[in-house]
């Protein structure tokens, strides 16, 4: 099977290229560095060519609400439009648990993404999965105030980015589902404890206080609303057992 991977050099899209490799499939990936502009379309279309399935693991590093919506307003549609127009028999695009819950900032862009998906005609899976382990490295690096380190506080269920990329192979691999069953990981975290066990894991010893963040989605993140429901499938790996293997 030929798999393109939308956004295969981010975080969780180089587990699913190597994901669908070891599972015997071609692969091609769809970035800026494999000639494959997704916001404007250029290169896409000899891109898909002979591609039997898409999976849509694209990302932007940004918390700005229009940003977001632009991005993934552009990128979606010039996927699915080519991606029909090259008769590609599947779309999985990933997502994010409780986006619904919380459609602000960065979660509105995906939730904008999941619309333009779930109204077109293309054949479509979107699986929702909940932040992965290396968010805490994420918001290590981000929240700063100067030469501080903060640790942000919410309620995560973070999940291992090699689990969400094994699962998105599988469901591309398989027939249209719509939304599929959400993914999650084992346990609920505290992402401040997360953040400051990514510090020592890093050799960071300098004081990393704690606290919440006022943007809108941070406080929906604070009231646990990006939080797995009870009918969620659960991944293996913890964050300690991630953060063991730093």
């Amino acid at each position: 099977m030929r798999i393109a991977i939308a956004g295969g050099t981010g975080t969780v899209g180089r587990h699913t290229v190597t994901a669908a490799q070891e599972a015997g499939h071609e692969t091609v990936v769809l970035s800026r560095s494999h000639g494959v502009n997704l916001v404007t379309g250029e290169g896409l279309e000899a891109a898909l060519r002979g591609v039997d399935a898409v999976i849509d693991v694209t990302s932007i590093a940004t918390l700005n609400e229009a940003k977001a919506v632009e991005f993934f307003t552009a990128t979606t549609k010039h996927l699915l439009a080519t991606a029909e127009s090259a008769g590609v028999g599947h779309v999985v695009a990933l997502s994010i648990v409780g986006i619904d819950r919380v459609p602000h900032d960065y979660y509105a862009g995906k939730l904008a993404q999941e619309r333009i998906v779930a109204a077109s005609s293309a054949p479509w899976t979107i699986l929702r999965a909940t932040q992965f382990h290396e968010f805490a490295a994420q918001m290590f690096e981000q929240a700063k105030m100067g030469p501080l380190h903060l640790a942000p506080i919410a309620r995560v269920q973070p999940v291992a980015a090699q689990e969400v990329a094994e699962r998105l192979i599988a469901l591309a691999a398989g027939s249209p589902q719509g939304r599929a069953r959400d993914l999650a990981g084992p346990r609920e975290e505290r992402l401040s404890d997360m953040v400051r066990a990514f510090a020592r894991a890093s050799g960071h010893r300098g004081w990393i206080p704690a606290m919440r963040v006022p943007t809108r989605q941070m406080r929906g993140m604070q009231a646990g609303g990006v939080l797995p429901g009870p009918d969620a499938d659960r991944g293996r790996q913890t964050f300690s057992e991630w953060i063991a293997q730093l």
